[in-house]
């Protein structure tokens, strides 16, 4: 049965569910002895799963774990696809600074170890998404060379039915925080050129452990925060640092003419119920008019 369009727009045409930065370490270890990186995977899982909504994709963008240790890529795999198996969604993995290649390929993807880029291209339903590989290996900012640059215009010849998505883990966007100046994603000129015409209509990225969005030659990024830990903007510039606290994913609904990237904060928290399954039903039961008269009139004065 179709749902009822309540509103301008019709029901996303797909949905994703897009985290970063786990930083997994091996044998449940403490991330610099004082973040549960484990327990606050745990925690995140347990909240897509609370979404109650079957997503296409499910979306990591990098730094899957802290030291690229074979047991932690293991672990992170042993927790997050029986989630994924009871979604019925794939799961994408993105290599991110902290990650390492040959571990990754192997105890995570299960393909032989090498130091070749980790990238894929997955058909969503005629929504293509694109991983790239902006690690370098021995070293934490991004880039992207000539060969997997090619590699994606070739990927980016033909347009896919409903766009592509890039997903990477150094957001080609600047950052108001000075550590990240250094560690940024270098020579995006080249990337901006490469994806220049194409049918490319968002980047997802992480990296930065906060949420934030804006756009690249012309295409919308959307920064994911991290489920390990998060910075701490109330601080000056110079002075931020990660907090156990504010541990977020994003939930992204693309649409035939935008898309969208909410942030879904993983807290347990008191929530009203006033809205609920049965108030929907009683809403769909009435017309445009009747339901506008029912919820969109404010009680007279």
């Amino acid at each position: 049965m179709q749902p009822v369009q309540w509103g301008s727009h019709p029901p996303a045409r797909r949905v994703i569910v897009h985290l970063s930065d786990t930083h997994l370490l091996g044998r449940g270890a403490r991330l610099a002895g004082r973040f549960d990186v484990t327990a606050n995977l745990d925690a995140t899982l347990a909240a897509v799963e609370r979404l109650g909504v079957r997503p296409d994709a499910l979306v990591f963008t990098g730094d899957l774990t802290d030291l690229g240790e074979p047991e932690a890529y293991r672990a992170l795999r042993a927790a997050v696809e029986p989630v994924a198996a009871r979604l019925g969604a794939p799961v994408v993995w993105v290599a991110g600074n902290h990650d390492e290649r040959p571990e990754l390929r192997r105890d995570l993807l299960g393909l032989p170890a090498s130091q070749e880029p980790v990238t894929g291209v997955w058909d969503l339903g005629g929504l293509r998404l694109i991983a790239l590989d902006t690690t370098v290996p021995g070293w934490h900012h991004g880039d992207l060379d000539a060969t997997q640059l090619d590699w994606l215009r070739a990927q980016l010849r033909h347009p896919a039915p409903l766009g592509t998505l890039l997903a990477m883990h150094h957001p080609p966007l600047p950052s108001h925080i000075p550590l990240f100046d250094i560690l940024e994603l270098r020579h995006q000129a080249s990337l901006a050129e490469a994806i220049a015409g194409t049918d490319v209509r968002g980047i997802l990225a992480g990296h930065l452990h906060y949420s934030t969005s804006g756009t690249f030659a012309g295409v919308p990024v959307s920064v994911a925060s991290a489920t390990c830990y998060t910075m701490n903007l109330q601080r000056p510039p110079e002075e931020v640092n990660g907090m156990d606290a504010a541990q977020a994913f994003h939930l992204v609904h693309v649409y035939d003419d935008t898309i969208t990237h909410s942030v879904v904060p993983v807290v347990d928290a008191p929530t009203g119920d006033f809205f609920s399954a049965e108030w929907v039903q009683r809403m769909d039961a009435l017309t445009a008019e009747e339901r506008m008269e029912a919820f969109s009139r404010k009680p007279a004065r």
